[in-house]
């Protein structure tokens, strides 16, 4: 059995991060260090085929639930406060309905349990059209991506994943091929018939599109306790782009 790679520092309750879609654990440092400094035991995880964590050719919702439950067994964790950003959302929110026993407390960030059609084809192409055998520095993959991603801070983003595989070779840290070819379990609703009745807080940015009005009305239904939130002067990446807001928004929550 292979156990997902983490970033954990702190002591106190267990507090376990998900990434969203092409993210890693380092995505969360800052965030992380902050909440461990209100005494927590942070836990960053990378999600299969991300960061540092094993690859392989099976990828659903269901399989990423299941490896979150080993690594909480793995590393004995329960009563745990659980937070989830966009696909780490979804993760989050079927691991707390399908084993509500480890749960303490669930936040989702910027993410509904429902459909979401494929959006990221220009980043997917940009990410192929990389070939680690002409470019040889960060600065020309930069080049290659700007291509097909026009937006500077997603760009910067996606090149958190091109690391040095060894002395001048580059290589990315993701499974491109496999998330490629699971592309369409990344948008996956989850079931209707899946609740969670403990404390739950959803996250939205005021300049995201994410959650509408409709998904509200459908996180009650599946979330009964759940509170929706709204960050102001944000989108999709709301803990990036207004990250005090957000962790006021988190510990308001959590102490509550």
């Amino acid at each position: 059995m292979q156990i997902l790679h983490s970033i954990i520092h702190g002591q106190g309750q267990p507090f376990i991060i998900l990434h969203g879609f092409l993210g890693m654990s380092d995505n969360w440092k800052s965030l992380g260090t902050r909440f461990s400094d209100e005494g927590f035991e942070m836990h960053l995880i990378d999600q299969r085929n991300h960061g540092k964590s094993f690859h392989s050719d099976e990828f659903s919702y269901e399989i990423l639930v299941e490896d979150l439950k080993s690594y909480c067994d793995e590393h004995d964790l329960n009563d745990i406060i659980l937070l989830g950003h966009s696909m780490g959302g979804k993760t989050a929110m079927l691991f707390a309905a399908t084993y509500p026993g480890y749960m303490s407390k669930l936040i989702i960030a910027d993410i509904a349990p429902r459909f979401y059609p494929r959006h990221h084809q220009d980043i997917l192409n940009g990410l192929s059209a990389l070939d680690f055998s002409i470019t040889k520095s960060r600065m020309q993959a930069e080049e290659v991506l700007s291509n097909y991603v026009t937006h500077v801070p997603t760009r910067k983003f996606l090149l958190k994943n091109v690391y040095w595989k060894e002395k001048g070779q580059l290589a990315l840290r993701i499974n491109l091929e496999a998330l490629i070819e699971n592309i369409d379990e990344i948008g996956e609703g989850l079931p209707n018939f899946l609740k969670f009745e403990g404390d739950a807080l959803f996250l939205k940015g005021d300049r995201s599109e994410y959650i509408n009005d409709d998904d509200e009305r459908s996180i009650k239904a599946q979330f009964e306790n759940a509170i929706i939130f709204t960050i102001k002067e944000a989108g999709h990446w709301l803990h990036v782009e207004n990250p005090d807001g957000f962790f006021e928004a988190v510990m308001n929550f959590v102490y509550f």
